[in-house]
C-alpha cells in the first residue's frame, strides 16, 4: 500500500473528519436514530464503532505494538458511562481524535508499529483513520438527516486509492472472503471517473478483475461500465454511501458488473 499524502495531511484531516461525527451526535438528533447506511446500528454505536477504532490505533502507535491489541485491552475504549448522553460521547470522542493526533506526530510516518496489513508503520494508521472518518463522518451526517458532506478532493481520490489497494490485499491474505468472487477474465472492468477534480489530480480510475484479483491503475480507458459524476459522489457510490442511481451520477455500459462488484465490494 502506498501512502501519497503526506503524513502531516492525515493528521490535520482526521480532526475535520471527525468533526462530522461529533456536529451529528451534538445536532439534537436521538443517538438512537436507525443509521441508513448501517442499518444494523444506531447513531451511538456508530460514533462508539468510531471512537474505540480511533482509541485502539492511536494506542497501536503510542506503544509501538509489534503484534495485535485487543480493542477490549486498550485503556479509554469503553463508552462513556451514561448512554445517550450526546455531550459525553462527543467530549470522547473529541478525546480520542485528539489522542491519535498526537500519537501519530509524535510517532512520525516511519515509525514501527503493527498493523493488519502489509505496512507495518505509522503512517499506514494515519491513512486508514483518516478514511474511516470520511466513511463514518457521512454514515452519521445521513443520520441526522444531513446531505452528503463535501470531501477535499485529494483526500477523496486518496481514499479510493486506499480502498482498491485493501481490496487487493484481502483477496490475498483472506482467500476464502467476499472479494474472492472479483476475478474474471478479459473484458471484466470498471472505470472511475470523477468529471469536477482539477486534472492535475488524474481522478480516473480503471478496476479489472483478471483471473488472479482486482488490479487498477489511474488513468481514462474504456471500460465494459463507467460510473461518472463528482468526485465526492464516486466516492461515495463506491463505498455505498449513495445510489448509482443519484441524479449526479451516470452509469454506462454493463450496470450488472458494478451491481456485481459493489455487492462484493463494501466497506462496513
Amino acid at each position: 500500500m502506498t501512502t501519497p499524502l503526506e503524513f502531516d495531511r492525515y493528521c490535520d484531516e482526521i480532526p475535520r473528519g471527525l468533526g462530522e461525527l461529533r456536529s451529528a451526535v451534538t445536532s439534537g438528533t436521538a443517538l438512537s436514530t436507525t443509521v441508513p447506511t448501517c442499518p444494523e446500528w444506531t447513531l451511538e454505536d456508530l460514533a462508539l464503532h468510531t471512537g474505540r477504532a480511533l482509541r485502539w490505533a492511536g494506542h497501536l502507535v503510542r506503544t509501538r505494538a509489534t503484534e495485535h491489541i485487543p480493542v477490549d485491552a486498550v485503556p479509554g475504549s469503553t463508552a462513556p458511562a451514561v448512554p445517550g448522553d450526546a455531550g459525553a460521547l462527543d467530549a470522547w470522542l473529541a478525546e480520542a481524535g485528539a489522542r491519535l493526533v498526537e500519537a501519530l506526530r509524535e510517532a512520525g510516518p516511519d515509525a514501527a508499529v503493527w498493523s493488519w496489513a502489509a505496512v507495518h508503520r505509522a503512517d499506514f494508521w494515519a491513512r486508514r483513520m483518516t478514511h474511516e472518518l470520511v466513511v463514518h463522518g457521512a454514515d452519521a451526517v445521513l443520520a441526522a438527516g444531513r446531505p452528503l458532506p463535501g470531501v477535499p478532493a485529494d483526500v477523496a481520490a486518496d481514499a479510493i486509492d486506499e480502498w482498491l489497494e485493501i481490496l487487493r490485499f484481502t483477496q490475498r491474505a483472506l482467500p476464502d472472503g467476499r472479494e474472492r468472487e472479483l476475478r474474471g477474465g478479459p473484458g471484466r472492468t470498471l472505470h472511475l471517473h470523477a468529471t469536477d477534480a482539477p486534472p492535475e489530480l488524474d481522478a480516473e480510475w480503471l478496476v479489472e478483475l483478471t483471473e488472479d484479483g482486482i488490479a487498477w491503475r489511474r488513468g481514462h480507458e474504456k471500460a465494459a461500465v463507467a460510473l461518472r459524476g463528482p468526485l465526492d459522489a464516486v466516492l461515495f457510490a463506491f463505498y455505498r454511501r449513495l445510489s448509482p442511481d443519484a441524479p449526479e451520477l451516470e452509469v454506462l455500459g454493463e450496470r450488472e458488473l458494478l451491481d456485481f462488484w459493489l455487492e462484493r465490494a463494501s466497506f462496513g
